[in-house]
């Protein structure tokens, strides 16, 4: 079984509630992946701190905002990859 780096992490969101995610950041993600998921277009310009990352619970691309952490930022090292979809 293939294993990816994950974390889990909460933030602020915009509206003022806190998420709780747990996600891989694209550079951790493979390449085929990547190329199944990302369908041409623009590269978005996110303010700084936001970053896109892969939402392990939701299976969708969403922001992180790393400006707005609570606490630590726990590392999943050995995260099973059969687990993105």
């Amino acid at each position: 079984m293939i294993r990816m780096r994950a974390y889990v992490g909460t933030f602020k969101k915009k509206n003022g509630d806190f998420r709780l995610m747990k996600f891989a950041r694209l550079k951790d993600l493979p390449e085929e992946f990547l190329k199944k998921k990302v369908k041409g277009g623009k590269k978005k310009n996110l303010s700084e701190g936001k970053e896109v990352v892969w939402d392990l619970d939701e299976k969708g691309f969403r922001i992180f905002d790393w400006s707005t952490v609570q606490g630590d930022i726990s590392q999943i090292e050995n995260f099973p990859l059969d687990s993105l979809e």
